[in-house]
C-alpha cells in the first residue's frame, strides 16, 4: 500500500495520494455534480465556514477527480512574467527561436530596461495554440496515410 504524501521540488509540488485518498474522492464525486461544484472552507476550532468563490471551487473539483482516478497531482506556480531564458525553456524551443517569435509580434512580449519579459499567460497560450497545431498536423498527416 502506498503512502499518500507530498513531494516537494524546486518548481512545483506533487501529491501522490494512497488508496485510502483515492477511494476518498471516490466517494466525493459520487455526491458532487458534474458540474458546477461549490466548496466551503471550515475554519478549524472555529467552526465558521467560508464559502471558496466558483472559480476556485472549479480547480478543487479537478484535483478531487484526478485523485479518484487514481492520477498523481502537480501544483506549480508561475510568475506573472518569465524572462525569455524561461519562457524558451518552457515552450521547449531554443531561446533564438523565441526572439524570433517575439520579433515578429507572434508572442507579445515589453522590456524591463533592456531585457525582454514575456506573460506567462501569453506564454502558456502559444504553448497550447503550439499543440493545437502539432496536433492538427498529426491528424492531417494520419488522414492521408488512411487514404
Amino acid at each position: 500500500m502506498t503512502v499518500s504524501r507530498l513531494v516537494a521540488r524546486a518548481d512545483r509540488d506533487v501529491l501522490l495520494a494512497d488508496e485510502r485518498d483515492q477511494r476518498q474522492a471516490q466517494a466525493l464525486m459520487t455526491s458532487l455534480p458534474a458540474h458546477g461544484a461549490r466548496f466551503t472552507a471550515e475554519v478549524e476550532g472555529e467552526g465558521s465556514a467560508v464559502r471558496v468563490p466558483d472559480e476556485l471551487s472549479a480547480m478543487i473539483a479537478q484535483v478531487v477527480h484526478a485523485v479518484a482516478r487514481g492520477h498523481a497531482v502537480t501544483i506549480s506556480s508561475m510568475p506573472e512574467e518569465l524572462t525569455t531564458t524561461a519562457a524558451a525553456q518552457l515552450l521547449g524551443v531554443s531561446r533564438p527561436t523565441l526572439m524570433r517569435k517575439v520579433n515578429s509580434g507572434e508572442i507579445p512580449s515589453h522590456k524591463v530596461g533592456s531585457h525582454t519579459r514575456l506573460r506567462t499567460v501569453d506564454v502558456l497560450r502559444e504553448q497550447h495554440d503550439r499543440r493545437q497545431r502539432q496536433l492538427a498536423a498529426f491528424n492531417e498527416l494520419r488522414a492521408l496515410e488512411d487514404d
